[in-house]
């Protein structure tokens, strides 16, 4: 469906409960993280349910987000406000200042990002005369809204500003660059604009399509909108000619409708959806770790002989005696044994390793149960930090460039006596790469799932043999098919028990 698609459903589904009731509703709805590729610890349960290192119980995304915009409602029409799952805004405006969300069509926040930031983001081409405001908060209207625009497009079209020439806004963030673009991150329409998507959703009839809610929406708006981007692929997942039509017929129905921007100078934008992003951010010495302030225990048992850094994140974990924690670490939602050393930026998610080993610097590893034939049974997928699993390639031959963690995925398959064939990737020969890549072995147990592999990531390391014949392999896709939710939770719970239970003690 693609984030769009899942807007439009959401709309279906509140006129199914409440019919024309929720005419009058103002409405939040946050995407809750997809597949999540880029951060495939989030993947099972979302995104939006990602915890954060800060609170007592730990605070997960969802709660920072009604933090963050329990304001809005006071100020907004009824209507949609629409957000990501993995991005955090924090913004100051003087006390006399409101956002307020009332304007028909879309209104959306800008805030003031370097040109690289742009690129990977929505970009707003503002009308200068249209300013209004000053200081920390302003409003503009937009002639053209450009998704992940390169750097010659952005001054092409006029979206780059020069500092103290774009708009009367006083930036107090002086050690930006001179040059700057406006990047997007939540927006709201007003009913009539939903109502009217809604409309044309039910005219569609089924959707086949990954449609984006904000490259294809938001691109639509403004009087400077050409129709150009509904034939660029670049951003989609599955290439289809069906998509051009759909697209052209949302820029035909959005065409003419008022882009409202609401310019936050003194702001800042902060994405979480990536591995490297996770770990900078919780980790190093980070603007948002600071302003959130970010701890590097959270609700969590931490025995004192447990050795960790102060730039290494344990979130609802249990830690043994004489665990060690590598700085730039994130461990969450695991139990770790007493022999145990995790090594520099690391990540380790809903695992239990009760048996002595040394996890490697740069690695990602994070267990999901599935249900198989009503049989519950456990899986870990084990990866580089840095390795991409979004990278596909056609044909069986190139499966060599498909690296793991370092090395090719051809010569790892050769170490663990796997076959490189159609039967390797679970999404038959179409998309060939670690996402679709059956590699990962199922067992009963959480902890001898975490062992194996780690086993497979060391034989790896060694370029030594490990025989995986005699498993039942999935790929990640195939763990998020069959995953098992209640099960991961009911993990989660008895970490959480154990945690309110030694804190009781140590308090009596």
């Amino acid at each position: 469906l693609g984030n769009g698609g899942s807007t439009l459903h959401v709309l279906q589904y509140l006129e199914d409960l409440y019919g024309n009731q929720w005419a009058s509703f103002t409405v939040l709805l946050i995407h809750s993280g997809g597949y999540s590729q880029r951060l495939p610890s989030a993947s099972a349960l979302g995104k939006i349910f990602m915890a954060l290192p800060f609170g007592d119980p730990v605070y997960q995304m969802l709660e920072l987000k009604l933090a963050m915009y329990i304001d809005f409602p006071r100020h907004m029409k009824p209507g949609i406000l629409v957000t990501c799952s993995d991005d955090i805004e924090l913004y100051s405006t003087e006390v006399t200042e409101t956002i307020t969300l009332d304007k028909p069509g879309f209104t959306a926040l800008a805030h003031p990002s370097d040109l690289a930031v742009g690129t990977t983001h929505g970009v707003f081409v503002l009308d200068p005369s249209s300013f209004s405001g000053k200081g920390g908060l302003e409003y503009a209207s937009c002639h053209r809204f450009l998704h992940k625009p390169d750097v010659g497009m952005m001054r092409q079209s006029g979206a780059v500003c020069v500092r103290g020439h774009c708009s009367s806004g006083n930036h107090s963030d002086s050690g930006m660059a001179s040059e700057y673009v406006y990047t997007d991150s939540i927006f709201y329409m007003d009913h009539l604009t939903a109502k009217q998507l809604l409309m044309f959703y039910k005219q569609m009839g089924t959707l086949c399509y990954e449609i984006d809610a904000y490259g294809d929406f938001l691109q639509a708006l403004g009087p400077g909108a050409t129709p150009d981007y509904t034939k660029n692929m670049s951003n989609v997942t599955k290439e289809d000619l069906g998509l051009v039509e759909v697209r052209q017929q949302l820029y035909s129905l959005l065409r003419g409708t008022a882009l409202n921007v609401i310019v936050l100078n003194n702001s800042q934008f902060y994405h979480i959806g990536t591995t490297q992003e996770y770990l900078f951010h919780f980790t190093a010495e980070s603007k948002l770790r600071f302003e959130l302030d970010l701890l590097p225990v959270t609700f969590s048992i931490f025995p004192d002989t447990a050795e960790t850094s102060d730039e290494s994140s344990v979130i609802q974990s249990i830690l043994e005696p004489r665990c060690v924690i590598g700085p730039g670490s994130v461990i969450e939602y695991s139990r770790i044994g007493p022999e145990v050393s995790v090594g520099k930026s690391s990540i380790v998610s809903g695992s239990y390793v009760n048996f002595s080993v040394d996890i490697p610097s740069h690695c990602f590893l994070s267990s999901v149960t599935v249900k198989i034939n009503d049989q519950v049974e456990y899986v870990t997928m084990v990866f580089g930090v840095g390795d991409d699993l979004k990278k596909t390639v056609k044909l069986l031959s190139d499966v060599r460039s498909l690296q793991f963690f370092g090395a090719s995925l051809a010569e790892c398959l050769d170490l663990w006596s796997v076959e490189a064939s159609d039967q390797l990737f679970s999404s038959g020969n179409k998309r060939l790469g670690l996402w679709t890549a059956r590699i990962f072995p199922v067992c009963s147990t959480l902890s001898e799932s975490v062992r194996m592999s780690l086993k497979m990531l060391n034989s790896v390391q060694h370029m030594s043999p490990f025989k995986l014949s005699g498993f039942r392999l999935l790929s990640v896709e195939e763990m998020l098919a069959y995953k098992d939710v209640k099960d991961m939770l009911k993990f989660r719970k008895q970490i959480y028990d154990e945690v309110c239970l030694q804190k009781q003690k140590e308090k009596s």
